[in-house]
C-alpha cells in the first residue's frame, strides 16, 4: 500500500519523463546511493572489497556495455574479454607514457580507445548478423589476445610479458598499488559505476536508445522509417566499447594490479559477462547489475558454505558452480528470457496492486 502513484502528480513534461517517475522509486535509489557512498566505506575490509565489491562494480560496467550492444541493439558479441584487454593495455600505456596525468583521465581515455577498436570490429555488423556476427566478434577476441601477447611494445618489452599498474593517487590517496586502502579503491570504482549507469540509462531512454531498439526488433523496418543502420550499429559498438574499456582499465589498474592477457582476458571472460547479461536480463540496466551481483556472489557463497562450513573439496564446489550457472542460463532462456530484471518488474507490479487481486 506504500508503493502507489496515487497523489504523485506531475506538473511538467520534464517531471513526467523522469527516469524514476514514482516518488518511492526515487527515494529508494537515493537511499541506496547515500548508503553506497556514505555508509559502506566505513564498514569495509580487504575481503569484502576484493572478493565482492570491486568485482561487482567493475563487472557491472562491463555488463552495461555488453547489454547496450546485445540487449538494446541486438548485435551479438563474444569479444568482451578482448575489448576489456584493450582498455587494460591502453590504460597501462597511458599510465607509463604520461605519468603526470591523473589516472581518472587515463581510464576515460582507455575507454575512448576501446570504443574506436570496437567500431573497427563492428564494421562487419553492417553486412552480417546473428551467428555470423558472433563468429566475427569471437575472431576479434582471439586476435586481440594474440596481439597483446606477441607484440612486445604493448607490455613495454617486459621479460615476463606481464603488465603491472604503477602507483597513482586521487586527491593524495593511493588508488593503485600496494598502499591502496580498501575504501579508496571502492569509492573510485563506485564513481565510475554510478556515472556509467546514469549515462547508459539516459542514452537508452533517448533517441539513440530508440534507434538501437528499432534495429534490434526489425532492422529493415527501422531503415524504412529513417533509422540509419550504419550510425545506429556503429554507435552501439562505440558506446559499448567505451564502457567495456573502462571496466577493463579498472580491472587491471585498481582490482588486480598486474595481468597477463591470456589468463585474465581470455574467452572465459567474454562468456562470463555474457552470462551476466543473460541471467540479469537483456535490454535492462538494472539487469546488468543483477546479473553481475548474482555471478559474483554465487562462487563466494558456495565457497563459504560448501568448502568453509561443509568441508567439500574446492574443485567439487567449483564444478557445482558451473552446473548451477549452466542450468540457470537454460532455465532463463526458456522460461524467462528477460532474466532477473523481469522478475523484479513483476514483483513491483504485484506490490503496486497488493492486497487487491491482479
Amino acid at each position: 500500500m506504500f508503493y502507489r502513484e496515487a497523489g504523485d502528480f506531475k506538473t511538467s513534461y520534464m517531471d513526467d519523463s523522469e527516469t524514476f517517475p514514482i516518488r518511492f522509486d526515487r527515494y529508494r535509489y537515493y537511499f541506496v546511493l547515500f548508503a553506497a557512498f556514505a555508509v559502506v566505506p566505513f564498514l569495509l575490509n580487504d575481503y569484502w572489497v576484493n572478493a565482492v565489491l570491486l568485482p561487482f562494480l567493475i563487472y557491472s560496467i562491463a555488463a552495461i556495455g555488453l547489454n547496450i550492444l546485445v540487449g538494446y541493439c541486438g548485435q551479438v558479441s563474444l569479444g568482451t574479454g578482448g575489448f576489456m584487454a584493450v582498455g587494460a593495455y591502453a590504460c597501462y600505456k597511458l599510465m607509463t607514457g604520461f605519468p603526470d596525468v591523473n589516472i581518472f583521465f587515463h581510464i576515460i581515455l582507455a575507454g575512448a580507445v576501446t570504443a574506436g577498436v570496437c567500431v573497427i570490429f563492428g564494421l562487419p555488423s553492417l553486412r552480417i548478423k546473428g551467428f555470423y556476427l558472433a563468429v566475427a566478434t569471437l575472431a576479434a577476441q582471439f586476435f586481440l589476445v594474440w596481439l597483446f601477447n606477441r607484440v612486445p611494445w604493448f607490455y613495454n618489452y617486459s621479460a615476463s610479458g606481464q603488465i603491472s599498474s604503477p602507483e597513482r593517487t586521487i586527491f593524495g590517496f593511493p588508488v593503485t598499488g600496494a598502499e591502496t586502502a580498501p575504501w579508496t579503491a571502492y569509492l573510485f570504482c563506485l564513481v565510475f559505476t554510478v556515472a556509467s549507469a546514469i549515462i547508459a540509462r539516459n542514452l537508452t531512454r533517448g533517441m539513440a536508445g530508440r534507434k538501437w531498439m528499432a534495429i534490434r526488433d526489425m532492422d529493415i523496418a527501422a531503415e524504412i522509417i529513417g533509422v540509419n543502420p550504419l550510425r545506429a550499429k556503429l554507435s552501439a559498438f562505440a558506446i559499448s566499447g567505451f564502457f567495456v574499456g573502462i571496466a577493463g582499465a579498472l580491472f587491471f589498474s585498481v582490482y588486480l594490479g598486474a595481468v597477463e592477457v591470456g589468463e585474465v582476458f581470455g574467452i572465459n571472460k567474454s562468456f562470463l559477462v555474457l552470462f551476466m547479461v543473460i541471467i540479469g536480463g537483456l535490454g535492462s540496466i538494472f539487469g546488468s547489475f543483477a546479473g553481475a551481483a548474482f555471478l559474483v556472489l554465487l562462487p563466494v557463497f558456495l565457497k563459504n558454505l560448501l568448502v568453509g562450513i561443509m568441508g567439500w573439496p574446492t574443485d567439487l564446489a567449483a564444478h557445482l558452480e558451473f552446473i548451477i550457472v549452466g542450468g540457470l542460463i537454460v532455465l532463463f532462456l526458456i522460461v524467462e528470457p528477460h532474466g532477473l530484471a523481469q522478475l523484479w518488474r513483476l514483483a513491483k507490479e504485484k506490490l503496486r496492486l497488493w492486497p487487491f487481486p491482479h
